[in-house]
């Protein structure tokens, strides 16, 4: 009895995976075994960098915050601190934004934490 072996799944499944890496460099794109371990480590990092992004927007933020609070006069962390003391619920992305877009806004609060 011919041994039976189903082509059209593996090739399909393979087509999937080479699919995915179109764009890489060389033979990371076409040569299966290349192209599926780049894949799968893509996919780790894919898992690594959605924790990490929300770190490095963090980071950003107080940046941004330290930035705008020193032309008022004040570091990030004495503001901060001024902030928790006065009770205002505002969070740092809000804080960043007002700090970039509305510096009005963002001197309002400084003062009033005062």
């Amino acid at each position: 009895m011919p041994r039976s072996v189903n082509h059209v799944a593996s090739r399909a499944k393979r087509k999937k995976i080479l699919k995915l890496t179109r764009g890489y460099y060389g033979s990371r794109r076409n040569v299966w075994t290349v192209a599926k371990n780049t894949w799968e480590k893509g996919l780790t990092y894919a898992y690594r960098d959605r924790k990490q992004k929300k770190r490095d927007f963090r980071a950003l933020w107080i940046q941004r915050i330290n930035a705008a609070a020193r032309l008022e006069g004040l570091s990030y962390s004495q503001l901060m601190g001024l902030i928790h003391k006065a009770g205002v619920e505002i969070n740092r992305k809000v804080l960043a934004d007002l700090a970039m877009n509305n510096p009005v806004a963002f001197k309002a609060i400084c003062e009033k934490v005062r």
